[in-house]
């Protein structure tokens, strides 16, 4: 099997001003909600829906992360999906948008993450 090289850059909330200047090459997008801060809930879905609506990304695959599920919270995952609208935003979105709830620390859900960036890799050449 040929080796392929994917690039992986992590551009956090603050940087949400200069993301679109990453989003020429981009053909898969990795959305990072941290699961054990539920405050900042709506900032991250007024980010995502902004990355959803921008034209260059419209054919990217889209990966949600719900991470830091190993931490205690007074919210369950499915009480953030929810509470964002999540299903509607699935329903609308030009993108083919992946849930996975994963622990970064404990590595839970990791694996299936490598799989979805291995299978999208393959298929958007």
């Amino acid at each position: 099997m040929a080796h392929r090289r994917i690039t992986i850059r992590e551009l956090g909330g603050c940087m949400g001003p200069i993301w679109p200047s990453y989003y020429g090459n981009c053909r898969c997008l990795l959305f990072v909600v941290d699961a054990s801060n539920p405050t900042q809930l709506s900032a991250s879905c007024v980010q995502l829906l902004g990355l959803l609506s921008a034209e260059p990304l419209a054919g990217a695959a889209v990966l949600l992360l719900f991470n830091k599920t190993d931490l205690p919270c007074y919210m369950t995952v499915e009480e953030m999906k929810s509470l964002i609208r999540l299903p509607d935003i699935i329903a609308c979105a030009k993108q083919n948008i992946t849930v996975v709830e994963v622990s970064a620390r404990t590595g839970t859900g990791l694996t299936g993450v490598l799989r979805w960036l291995q299978d999208t890799h393959r298929t958007s050449r």
